[in-house]
């Protein structure tokens, strides 16, 4: 995790895990995740390692999240235009939830996180 970070939410769109996390537009929804700093070299390495590894291509988009102090802060979200469906690993799924429980993401969140388990 980096040293700074803040919690912020993002409205207009939900999560999809099939088979890798993924952000889908959505009125109806908004996601939480974590805001920090990084320099051009570290999000270059894992971004690659994103495609090259996982074998998904994640895309920067700009957005304007909130934190939970309610400030607003521009920030690059990465999104995968397209995803070859799947089933996620719940392994991989538990990654995403310890971390968004630790950092105090709201129960409804993790929720709706947990359900990607299930079979689509």
């Amino acid at each position: 995790m980096p040293e700074r970070f803040e919690v912020g939410r993002l409205d207009g769109y939900d999560i999809r895990i099939a088979p890798r996390a993924n952000l889908v537009r959505s009125l109806e929804h908004s996601v939480y995740g974590v805001l920090a700093e990084a320099s051009h070299a570290e999000l270059a390495r894992l971004y690659t390692h994103a495609k090259d590894v996982l074998g998904e291509t994640y895309l920067p988009h700009p957005v304007l999240t909130q934190t939970m102090a309610a400030s607003w802060r521009p920030a690059l979200c990465y999104i995968a235009p397209f995803m070859t469906p799947g089933q996620p690993d719940p392994a991989y799924v538990d990654r995403i939830v310890g971390p968004a429980r630790e950092l105090g993401f709201p129960s409804w969140y993790i929720n709706r996180i947990e359900s990607e388990r299930k079979p689509k």
